[in-house]
């Protein structure tokens, strides 16, 4: 059975493993530690204890920023991601967060898709923003509003 939940320090060898397998310039098991501080949400969705997709947020005065979402290969294309994000909106909803932002590799069709069907809207172009392999970013934003995001 599936569960999405606040991450815990048990989760992040797990969300390392995902970060590696998801991502071309992952973060450390170390790194992810600052997902347990306040400053952070960290969300994860399980299936026997097993991490198998997981979120980011970084938070300041107003506003959330979302870091990373990433779904293990297998279980893409079953909604995870889209649990994930809302859950993460859903964090910004109850913190009376004004917005929150993100980027998105400009070719990561799905991602995009993904955001835009939540509510986000593309709202600049960051030029060479990914190093590896090197390519633009999108900025998207979505304004909270007070309501929950894809619900």
């Amino acid at each position: 059975m599936m569960q999405i939940e606040r991450i815990r320090p048990e989760h992040l060898p797990d969300v390392a493993e995902l970060e590696a397998l998801c991502f071309s310039e992952p973060w450390s098991e170390n790194a992810l530690k600052f997902l347990l501080e306040p400053g952070a949400i960290g969300i994860v969705c399980t299936e026997k204890q097993r991490v198998v997709a997981y979120g980011s947020m970084l938070l300041a005065p107003g506003e959330g920023q979302i870091l990373n979402l990433a779904v293990r290969p297998e279980y893409r294309r079953a909604g995870l991601g889209r649990g994930i994000l809302n859950a993460l909106c859903k964090e910004a909803v109850e913190r009376n967060l004004e917005q929150v932002s993100l980027e998105v590799r400009v070719s990561n069709t799905a991602a995009i898709a993904l955001y835009t069907a939540a509510g986000f809207t593309a709202v600049g172009r960051r030029p060479h923003f990914y190093k590896n392999p090197p390519e633009d970013a999108y900025t998207m934003l979505w304004r909270t509003n007070g309501q929950p995001n894809g619900e």
